[in-house]
């Protein structure tokens, strides 16, 4: 500092020496180099400060325990409060589903954005990553998430190279015969527990939804005692739908409320059979007639609009009831999104006039 200070006043002194030779020293170059010595002065004061300050500073943060290993301890006892929760990947909606209603949640699973349309309950959480197009997943996203295990099934195997080394397990919701059975649904469903390592999770669920199933078909008897045959459709387009028939989940839900399914022919690999609305004519007036959401306007508009619809009086002669979606592809959850939407349904026409 005071090098600093003596530099300043030799080129004052020089200076003024040279004015002096000059012939006087000018008042206004004397008040220019006093005022620079001045603050020169004050600013090597100021540095000095704060350079103890500082170096006060760096000593007490020394002795004193560093607040990054305070939050590395916190973040270390976070990881293990969590570590023991699996965190699943699952393209599939029957298990993501299945999953998400027996409380373990994927973190993730495919085409969120239509979730509502096509499966409706359970809700996703909100924390829940949309990983894009279920059948082509995407792979760069996948690679950022905390994943330990993709469930999947024989649908879904073709994008496992996309998980990179993460394992891959496969757990299928359908029938095993020609009629499905409530072992179809129980079976896969404690598959899910054993994966997620939490059996007891699973067995609970099981029990519950039971229960719930079991309400849903009190309740639906005490609202309409004489209804006691459904078919159920799902519309492609105002001429054409596919019937689920006894290899379908509808199959189940029924049996679980002591009602009984209508069907026109043997189910595909998928439980339903393909028909055409003029095929309806084939069920008696004392079956109900379910349709499945979701349906264009433009469809629902046509279907009314058509002559065969209103020579078959659905909603007049005829029980009809149109119920919100459920994954007809889904599991356990699926059972029981069927058995509360019918139970609450207003079902028209028919017996129930």
């Amino acid at each position: 500092m005071f090098s600093v200070v003596f530099s300043v006043f030799y080129q004052y002194q020089s200076s003024r020496h040279s004015v002096a030779t000059s012939g006087g020293a000018s008042p206004i170059i004397v008040f220019k180099w006093l005022a620079l010595l001045t603050f020169v002065l004050l600013a090597s004061l100021t540095l000095n400060a704060c350079s103890h300050s500082a170096s006060d500073k760096d000593i007490t943060h020394f002795d004193e325990s560093p607040p990054d290993n305070i939050a590395e301890t916190e973040n270390n006892h976070s990881d293990r409060i969590n570590s023991d929760r699996i965190n699943i990947i699952s393209p599939d909606w029957g298990n993501a589903a299945t999953l998400t209603a027996m409380g373990h949640a994927p973190i993730a699973t495919g085409d969120i954005r239509v979730w509502d349309r096509w499966v409706g309950r359970p809700s996703l959480p909100a924390s829940t990553t949309d990983i894009g197009i279920r059948y082509q997943p995407n792979a760069e996203l996948i690679a950022q998430l905390p994943v330990d295990m993709v469930i999947d099934n024989y649908f879904y195997e073709h994008a496992r190279s996309l998980y990179g080394d993460v394992p891959a397990e496969s757990v299928m919701f359908a029938a095993k015969g020609e009629i499905a059975t409530w072992a179809d649904y129980t079976e896969p469903t404690r598959a899910l527990g054993a994966l997620i390592e939490n059996p007891k999770l699973a067995e609970d669920y099981i029990v519950q939804s039971q229960k719930e199933i079991s309400r849903a078909g009190v309740k639906l008897q005490q609202r309409y005692p004489k209804i006691k045959k459904f078919a159920v459709v799902q519309f492609i387009d105002a001429n054409n739908m596919r019937m689920y028939v006894d290899n379908s989940l509808f199959k189940v839900a029924l049996d679980q409320m002591d009602e009984e399914l209508m069907v026109l022919g043997k189910g595909n690999a998928w439980g339903f059979f393909p028909i055409r609305m003029k095929d309806l004519a084939q069920l008696d007036d004392e079956t109900c007639l379910l349709i499945i959401d979701p349906m264009s306007p433009i469809t629902k508009a046509e279907i009314e609009d058509s002559l065969i619809w209103q020579r078959l009086s659905y909603g007049d002669n005829r029980c009809m009831a149109q119920l919100p979606p459920v994954w007809i592809y889904g599991g356990m959850s699926s059972l029981v999104s069927l058995a509360n939407n019918l139970s609450t349904a207003a079902l028209k026409g028919g017996a129930t006039l």
